[in-house]
Formats: C-alpha cells, structure tokens, sequence
C-alpha cells in the first residue's frame, strides 16, 4: 500500500511507522487509516516482530488531532472519527508483536493518546513537552486519554494532569512512570533501531516477547484468577515452539541461544 500521512519502512525485524504531516505531525482520518493499514501490514508480516513508531522532523512527534479539521465538522463526523481513531489505537495495543514509541519531540494531546497505546515510550532528552491539554478547548482526551492516562500512572494523577492541561518534560513524565526512558544523543533514530532489534530473532524469541504483552495487555482487564489462566494457556503454546526447545537446550548446553521465531 502506498502511503501519503505516513513513511513505513521495515528492516532488521522492525517495522518503523513515521507520522509524517508537517508542520507538528497531526493526524486526520486520513493518517489514522493509514496508521492502521500500517498496523495490519506489520502484524501480517512474519519478517517484523517490533513495531517502532516516531514523528517525522526533529520538533514533534505528534500535536494530536488536526484542530482545523474537527473546527467546521459536524457532530457526527466528530463522533466517528474518534470512534475510528480509538479502534485504530487498540488494535496497535493489541497487535502480538511489541509496539514502541519513540517520542523524538514535543508529544501533547492526542499525540500522547498514540504514544500511551504503546507498549514501550523512549524519549529524546529536551526534545519537547507532553501531556493532555484537551481541557483547554472544552474538551476530554478522547482516543483513550482518560482509560490509558489512569492506568499508566493511577487514577488521582491522572485526573489532575488532565484537569489542569499540565504539560511536562520528559524527565518528569519518566519520575511518575509515563515514559519509560529519556536518551541524550542526537543519533536518537538510530538508537531506538538498535534498542528495538534487541527484542527480535535470533536475539530473543520474538513469541514469547508477544505472549508477554498479550498476557499483561488482557490480564490488567479482567480478575486476578483469570488472567492466571490466560498466562497458563499462552506458556502452553509457548512449550510447544521451537524457540522454547532452542531455548531450553541452550540453557541446559551452557550456550547462547539462537531464536528464530518460530
């Protein structure tokens, strides 16, 4: 598929979507059709086994949604296209393969409602600011803000961020647990490539990097006990990989494994 709001590009295991609408990289419907057939063609690409997503430029990794385009849309539109975006969102979140954001600038609105749908957030040092300012045009966070927000760093922080519009740096976003790293250096790009390769054959087995995802993303919405019973369902379908036999031959050979993912 040919792309116009975004750059997709996927080498050494890793599938990079790069949002790609100057001036701030904001997303309309049409960036977030593409972001989702982007999704899908990674999560249907044997060859990719991370997802790494990042703005384009060096002073935004996304502003959100396009102000102009919500300013003369009717109320429907508004409706659906937030419904769109949210399912857009929760099938990046729900996608088995690990998803990480590299917040390579400023990361506010609905550009952190992306960012919180992924699994890991790295930040470049003094790139910019983040938070949810939505309160600020009379609105909430709606493309998970408020669901993801909450979950990530607790309900009563949540709240206040949200209520008051505070935007933060990143240094502050890592000390309550927004943002999982800040990196200095400005091979930044380069950096997350290789952080991201990391997690992919024959450096790990990539399945049971995605079962772990797929076992905190599902066991988190439901009671303790079942989520125990997911996590014994996907082991089971893990035992009878050959990355678990590689893995548990290597382990008793005193070697290093070597995945190949399947």
């Amino acid at each position: 598929m040919s792309y116009s709001k975004i750059h997709y590009t996927a080498t050494d295991g890793v599938a990079t979507i790069e949002l790609a609408d100057p001036p701030a990289n904001t997303y309309s419907y049409e960036m977030m059709r593409e972001i989702d057939a982007a999704v899908l063609e990674a999560r249907m690409d044997r060859a990719v086994h991370v997802i790494v997503l990042r703005g384009a430029g060096d002073r935004f990794f996304c502003a959100g949604a396009n102000i102009g385009m919500l300013k003369d849309a009717d109320p429907e539109f508004k409706y659906y296209f937030c419904l769109h975006a949210n399912e857009t969102l929760n099938r990046l979140e729900q996608t088995p393969k690990l998803v990480i954001a590299a917040l390579n600038g400023h990361t506010v609105g609905g550009g952190l409602e992306v960012a919180m749908a992924a699994d890991i957030r790295i930040a470049r040092k003094d790139a910019g600011r983040i938070g949810l300012p939505e309160v600020a045009l009379g609105v909430l966070p709606g493309t998970g803000g408020t669901q993801r927000l909450a979950r990530l760093v607790g309900k009563s922080r949540a709240i206040e961020l949200m209520a008051a519009g505070r935007l933060m740096s990143f240094e502050d976003a890592k000390a309550i647990g927004l943002v999982n790293d800040v990196w200095e250096g400005v091979d930044f790009a380069d950096a997350v490539q290789r952080y991201a390769v990391q997690f992919t054959p024959p450096h790990k087995a990539s399945k049971a990097v995605g079962r772990i995802k797929r076992a905190v993303q599902s066991g988190l919405e439901m009671s303790f006990s079942d989520g125990l019973a997911i996590e014994r369902e996907l082991q089971q379908l893990l035992f009878e990989s050959n990355d678990a036999r590689e893995g548990i031959a290597a382990n008793l050979e005193k070697r290093k494994p070597v995945f190949n993912g399947t």
